[in-house]
């Protein structure tokens, strides 16, 4: 299985979130995290709407991780992030000649829920511990 791009932004953001304390800016995001600037802002946008980071305003103002989301589920964040994917698009133009009788699409629909499983009781703040930590913390900050 091969995550979207914006949902492997969107962890990481997280991530980096979770590392630091202090506010951080989208153009601090994008420079630390090496992705465009205008794909991590419709990222944080969405981050937000889950209520998973808090935006301030203003001049000094920018993003830090909501209180829920040091809790969160990374299983359950890739599923909410991917949306309703399946890994291979049985009814796409042209769809599937085999779909009738096709066994394939559920053996693959259930190895990407164990994926999902297998991620579920990991939490954001379990991919912050150390080591880990003192790199996401050296981002940016040379």
């Amino acid at each position: 299985m091969r995550l979207n791009r914006s949902t492997d932004i969107g962890l990481r953001v997280l991530m980096l979130g979770a590392a630091r304390d202090d506010l951080l800016t989208i153009d601090e995001l994008a420079a630390s995290l090496a992705v465009p600037r205008h794909h991590l802002a419709k990222v944080v946008q969405k981050l937000q709407h889950l209520g998973l980071l808090e935006t301030v305003r203003g001049r000094s103002g920018g993003v830090r991780l909501a209180a829920v989301a040091r809790d969160s589920s990374v299983g359950g964040l890739i599923r909410e992030l991917e949306g309703e994917t399946e890994v291979v698009d049985c009814s796409g133009d042209p769809g599937c000649p085999l779909s009738q009788g096709c066994r394939l699409r559920g053996a693959l629909k259930r190895a990407q829920e164990a994926f999902y499983a297998s991620l579920d009781p990991i939490t954001i703040g379990d991919l912050t511990a150390p080591p880990v930590r003192q790199v996401l913390l050296s981002l940016g900050r040379h």
